[in-house]
């Protein structure tokens, strides 16, 4: 039997784990996860040391809190078939003062468009944290964090930004209740309209 041709976003996939365009120290591991059928698309910062040690996005306690406010299983969470997840930075960019190094600035603008051009059925995008933010709303993002994930209003149906769920935000969600009470359950009810048939 003839092997099976491989679609045009395998192989897209394939020159992204081949990708060398920047120099890390811990070596490149570029961690995405596409399908031609997503229909959300997560949009976070970089791998953190432990994403990169174990090759699976999001699995770490940032990961848990994200999958808490999304009201989803982990097999939920990494159906590739209806969720994309698509980091800012591929690779893990190493440590730096104050926690982990911010996104290596090469990926988003070598890759993102030719991701996105191959999942057609994209119908929500999930903006964690401020790179994602800015890379993608453009002009659009609000002066500040806080201020872009206040108004997620104004970019729905396509966009929804969210702060990084990381324990180190734990401050940020104390002094910003309204985004538990308000934004997380309009957060489950766009997920569920993006990946409802």
């Amino acid at each position: 039997m003839p092997a099976k041709p491989r679609s045009p976003l395998d192989i897209l996939l394939n020159d992204i784990t081949g990708c060398r365009a920047c120099d890390l120290p811990f070596g490149p591991r570029p961690v995405v996860r596409a399908a031609a059928s997503a229909r959300v698309l997560i949009v976070g910062q970089a791998p953190g040391r432990r994403v990169h040690e174990t090759g699976i996005p999001w699995n770490d306690p940032s990961g848990d809190q994200l999958r808490t406010w999304l009201q989803m299983t982990r097999e939920e969470f990494y159906d590739t078939s209806r969720i994309a997840i698509v980091p800012m930075g591929f690779c893990y960019p190493g440590k730096g003062a104050s926690g982990d190094l911010p996104p290596r600035p090469e990926c988003a603008p070598l890759w993102h468009a030719q991701l996105l051009a191959a999942m057609p059925h994209i119908r929500l995008t999930l903006l964690i944290g401020r790179y994602a933010q800015v890379y993608y709303l453009r002009g659009n993002a609000r002066p500040t964090l806080t201020d872009t994930v206040a108004a997620y209003a104004d970019y729905l149906p396509h966009f929804l930004p969210l702060p990084h769920p990381s324990p180190r935000n734990r401050l940020w969600l104390r002094r910003n209740p309204w985004f538990e009470t308000e934004v997380v359950p309009r957060l489950r009810q766009q997920v569920d309209m993006a990946l409802a048939d």
